[in-house]
């Protein structure tokens, strides 16, 4: 597959990822984010080790390990508490700075050059997102606003460390490792759990399905897939495509209003995602293109 196939391809996970409001809030009020996270992650863990019977060795284990704390645990724990203590305006656009982090972190671990256009295009594509969800009633507090930065500092220490790390194995295999462990990791704070398993019901058994078979196992093979073939950097501006993915679908599905300004701020985070990608093309087709 060429560049352009494989961004199509990866794109699909943000603009999945983008129903997990939905899906929560419409088939899982019941349940807190912490149970949610444990069965999104470990169950789609287990079942996709099953299917390629391979298991990390030596220097993989404690790697593995690593990486599903940065791209699910610590993750989930600071996107959940920012969620709760900041409206879902600020929390989205603090998490809108991770491709800017990393941007700076590729270049500091990978040695990958910063493109002035890029940070541009990231620029552009946070304020965009601000116009489609931030609204005037928002405020800020600072536990929330540190939890939203340490959120979007750890997925993208995920998805920088992700592409360094490559195992000799599938993405399949690759999401099969990190799924199980970032659920591990989890599962010791469970007694802190406030759901009450008495009310789990067959919406909650939907909504925790489609969240890890869906949201968590096939997205992120095709999410790791694309870090292996493409630039981190490039990966990352495709996380813009999640809120606005959001917000279609709420107005689609739940009937929320959408004005001119969200119209607006999607169309900017949209051409953000292209300026972006035109910025970091491989070198060798800025060239052909210039020819």
């Amino acid at each position: 597959m060429n560049r352009l196939s494989d961004l199509l391809l990866t794109s699909l996970a943000p603009i999945i990822w983008g129903s997990s409001y939905i899906v929560t809030t419409q088939l899982l009020p019941n349940m807190d984010p912490l149970s949610i996270s444990l069965l999104r992650a470990l169950p789609a863990g287990i079942l996709l080790l099953l299917l390629v019977r391979c298991l990390p060795k030596g220097i993989w284990i404690a790697r593995m390990f690593v990486l599903g704390a940065l791209n699910f645990s610590i993750f989930w724990a600071f996107l959940f508490f920012a969620a709760y203590r900041l409206p879902g305006g600020i929390a989205a656009i603090l998490g809108a700075l991770q491709p800017l982090i990393v941007i700076l972190s590729a270049r500091a671990i990978l040695g990958h050059p910063i493109r002035p256009l890029s940070l541009l295009a990231i620029l552009a594509g946070t304020c965009g997102i601000a116009l489609l969800i931030l609204t005037p009633e928002a405020k800020l507090d600072l536990l929330g606003v540190a939890a939203g930065l340490l959120g979007a500092a750890s997925m993208a220490m995920g998805i920088v460390l992700s592409r360094k790390w490559q195992p000799p194995v599938s993405a399949l295999t690759f999401t099969a490792w990190q799924l199980t462990a970032g659920g591990l990791l989890i599962l010791p704070f469970m007694p802190f759990s406030s759901t009450d398993w008495a009310t789990i019901n067959t919406s909650n058994v939907i909504g925790l399905a489609y969240l890890g078979l869906i949201g968590a196992a096939l997205t992120y093979v095709i999410w790791l897939r694309g870090i292996a073939r493409l630039q981190p950097s490039s990966v990352s501006v495709l996380g813009f495509l999640s809120p606005v993915s959001a917000t279609l679908l709420g107005w689609l599905i739940l009937n929320e209003t959408l004005d001119w300004l969200q119209l607006l701020g999607a169309l900017i985070a949209l051409a953000s995602v292209f300026a972006a990608q035109y910025a970091l093309r491989p070198k060798t087709a800025a060239k052909t293109a210039a020819v």
